[in-house]
C-alpha cells in the first residue's frame, strides 16, 4: 500500500516576506524614492556581499551581546570559517572606507539600501529580515554634518507625502549620556541598564521606568528637556534655519548600539495607529578603528521598509498599484495568435509594454486573467479585425471601447504615460 508523499509547505521561512508584483511594485517606489532623495543631496550608492566574516560583529558589539549571541544568522562555511548574514551595514561600510581611506575623499557621503537579518520574534514593524536605506557621511567633525543627516531623513518623509505633523524628529546626546555616567559614578552593570531603560522608555510603563531609575541611583530630574546640551541646540537651530520644524530635544534618546559618539536621533510617527519609532540613527566617530588605528568620523542613520510600510498606510499613502503592462493582446482563436504576436512587436519597438495570450483558452477566459494582472487595456485581434485593420481597445474599469487604426494604436498608449 503506497503513502501519498508529503507536500511541502507553501509558506515562506517565518520573518520573510515574498514579494508579488504588487509588493515589488511599492518596493521599487520605495527604493526610487530613496535613491531620488539621497542623491539629491550629493550622497552615491555602494553595495556589498550580504556575509561577513562573524568577528566584525563581534569585535564592535562586546558590549551588545544579545545582537552577537542570540540576533544573528552566523554559521561555519564549509572552509571552517565563522560567518554571519549582516544584520546592519553600518560595520560593513566602515569597513569599506578603511580600506580605501587613501583614495576617497572626505566629506564622504555614501547610501546603500542593502537587505538585512536578525533572529528575533516577528511583530510589527519588525521582521527576521528587511531591506534598509544606509545613508552615512563620514570625513566631518562639523555639526551641520549631523545636522545634513538629519535633514536628509526628513526630506525622505516629505517625499513620501508626510507633513511635518506626521513624524516628529526626537534628537538626543550621547556625550550628555556619558557625562551623565561619570557624573554618578555608575558601575559597568548598572550603565548598561541604564542606557537599556532609557532605549525602552516608551515601551514600559512610566511608573516602572520611574522606580527602576530611583533603583540605579539616577534622579528623574537630570533628564528633564529644560536643560538641552550644546551640540543638540546647535542642531535644532539649524535645522529650523533649514525649515525643519519638527525636532525637538529628548534626553531618553541613546539608541542601542555602543558605537555611537554624539548626537543622536529618531523619527517617530504621530499617528495614534502606529505611535512608535520609525527609524534613527546618529554619530560614531570610532567605528572605524576596528581596522585603522585612524578614526574617520562618521554620521548616519538607517531605515527601514517594514516601518515606513506601516507608516505609509495607516496615512493612506501607499501607491496604488499600476502594473507596468498596459495593454493585453487577447485573440478570438489560436490560428491568430502569429497576427497578435506581429501587432505587439510593432508596439513593443513603440516602447509601449503589452502581453499577448497565445490562444489555448476561451476568449472571456483570456479576458478574466487580463483583469486578474490588473493591466488596463485589452483589445482583441481575429479575423475582422485583421481585415479590417481597426482595434476596438477596451478599457477595462469602465468598459469603454475606442476604435483605432493600427498606425494610431501606439499613439494612443504612449498619450496616456
Amino acid at each position: 500500500m503506497s503513502s501519498k508523499k508529503e507536500k511541502l509547505s507553501v509558506e515562506p521561512y517565518k520573518g520573510v516576506r515574498d514579494f508579488y508584483p504588487e509588493d515589488q511594485a511599492f518596493y521599487n517606489y520605495l527604493l526610487s524614492t530613496y535613491r531620488q532623495v539621497a542623491e539629491r543631496f550629493g550622497y552615491v550608492e555602494y553595495h556589498a556581499s550580504v556575509l561577513e566574516p562573524a568577528e566584525l560583529y563581534k569585535s564592535k558589539n562586546a558590549e551588545n551581546e544579545e545582537l552577537v549571541n542570540e540576533q544573528t544568522y552566523t554559521f561555519v562555511d564549509r572552509g571552517g570559517r565563522e560567518v554571519t548574514l549582516r544584520p546592519e551595514m553600518t560595520p560593513t561600510v566602515a569597513r569599506m572606507v578603511a580600506a580605501r581611506r587613501r583614495e576617497l575623499g572626505f566629506p564622504l557621503r555614501f547610501f546603500s539600501i542593502p537587505n538585512v537579518f536578525r533572529y528575533e520574534r516577528p511583530q510589527r514593524g519588525r521582521l527576521r529580515e528587511h531591506w534598509q536605506l544606509n545613508v552615512d557621511l563620514f570625513g566631518s567633525k562639523s555639526l551641520t554634518a549631523d545636522t545634513e543627516i538629519i535633514a536628509v531623513a526628513a526630506e525622505i518623509m516629505r517625499a513620501f507625502g508626510a507633513t511635518p505633523n506626521d513624524f516628529e524628529i526626537r534628537i538626543g546626546s550621547r556625550i550628555f549620556l556619558d557625562s551623565l555616567i561619570t557624573q554618578l559614578s555608575l558601575s559597568d552593570d548598572a550603565t548598561k541598564e541604564f542606557v537599556a531603560l532609557l532605549d525602552r522608555r516608551r515601551k514600559i510603563p512610566a511608573a516602572e521606568f520611574d522606580a527602576t531609575l530611583a533603583e540605579l541611583g539616577v534622579p528623574l530630574a537630570l533628564l528633564s528637556t529644560s536643560d538641552t546640551p550644546d551640540e543638540v541646540r546647535v542642531v535644532l537651530k539649524t535645522l529650523a534655519e533649514l525649515g525643519i520644524n519638527n525636532a525637538v530635544y529628548d534626553p531618553s534618546i541613546v539608541r542601542g548600539f555602543a558605537y555611537y559618539t554624539g548626537v543622536v536621533f529618531e523619527v517617530f510617527d504621530t499617528h495614534p495607529d502606529n505611535n512608535r519609532a520609525l527609524f534613527g540613527g546618529g554619530r560614531y566617530d570610532n567605528l572605524t578603528t576596528l581596522f585603522d588605528d585612524e578614526p574617520i568620523v562618521g554620521v548616519g542613520f538607517g531605515m527601514g521598509d517594514v516601518s515606513m510600510r506601516n507608516f505609509l498606510e495607516v496615512r493612506g499613502l501607499l501607491p496604488v498599484y499600476v502594473p507596468p503592462t498596459k495593454l493585453y493582446i487577447a485573440v478570438a482563436a489560436p490560428e491568430d495568435v502569429s497576427h497578435a504576436l506581429m501587432l505587439a512587436q510593432e508596439l513593443r519597438a513603440q516602447n509601449v509594454a503589452i502581453a499577448v495570450d497565445f490562444g489555448d483558452k476561451k476568449l472571456a477566459d483570456q479576458i478574466k486573467a487580463a483583469t486578474k494582472h490588473h493591466i488596463p487595456y485589452l483589445l482583441v485581434v481575429g479575423e475582422n479585425e485583421i481585415t479590417s485593420g481597426t482595434f476596438a481597445v477596451r478599457d477595462l474599469a469602465t468598459g469603454k471601447e475606442t476604435p483605432l487604426s493600427r498606425t494610431e494604436l501606439a499613439s494612443f498608449f504612449l498619450a496616456l504615460a
